[in-house]
């Protein structure tokens, strides 16, 4: 296969939302250089972007932003590729006895598309039923962002979501709904503004029928204060 073949089949494989495995491929150097490091070296592949497009980085708006795009890649959007800052999620033991499900709706999500590095914006659905044990509700909220901040596909966040708290809460009953706009649909390619994407991940009891469809219940209910 040529080399505009080769490009053609990568780039399909983007425009049809293909992602190759449920952990995010990383190297195995991937954190061999430091946080500082990396942002010298992405700062300069920005300046060197910026400068082929024929931008002219002398201009007082634009002479930061090299720097300033580096330290977002690094310290914001993509912080979730260091292991090192997932979130400890402490269980306690469930003394109220509660047992049915416990549903954390509408969880913002904020990630990128890894075929553009467009955004990925949307709401996550979790939940779980407890076998013992219980985690605090942020922790929940906290694991989503933290899995939203790397290059990700829906398909691959949904996953991680599920089997993070799978082992945090050591059960096999937790669940998953993300829906999201993706900005590699809505601003290029078709620019369908409207379309959204829905993704699901269902673990344990949430594989049966009248469990899975409490849930989708629960998460349809509109929320007042």
């Amino acid at each position: 296969m040529g080399l505009k073949n080769n490009i053609e089949t990568f780039d399909s494989l983007g425009d049809n939302h293909v992602g190759t495995s449920s952990e995010t491929p990383m190297r195995p150097d991937a954190f061999k250089l430091s946080e500082d490091e990396k942002i010298n070296m992405i700062k300069q592949d920005v300046q060197h972007i910026m400068e082929t497009l024929g931008l002219d980085l002398s201009d007082d708006s634009l002479k930061g932003t090299p720097n300033r795009v580096a330290k977002m890649f690094v310290n914001e959007i993509f912080g979730g590729l260091d292991p090192t800052k997932k979130p400890k999620a402490s269980t306690f033991e469930n003394k109220y006895q509660y047992g049915e499900m416990l549903v954390e709706k509408n969880i913002t999500v904020y990630s990128t598309c890894e075929h553009h590095f467009l955004p990925i914006v949307g709401r996550a659905h979790v939940a779980y039923i407890s076998n013992g044990t219980v985690v605090g509700l942020s922790k929940m909220n906290r694991i989503v962002d933290h899995f939203s901040k790397r290059p990700q596909v829906q398909e691959r966040l949904t996953i991680q979501i599920v089997k993070e708290l799978q082992n945090v809460l050591n059960t096999k009953d937790v669940a998953c709904v993300i829906d999201a706009k993706h900005l590699c649909v809505n601003s290029r390619g078709i620019r369908d503004i409207e379309s959204s994407t829905v993704t699901s991940e269902f673990g344990g009891k949430f594989k049966e029928k009248e469990t899975k469809r409490e849930f989708l219940n629960y998460i349809q209910l509109e929320t007042k204060f």
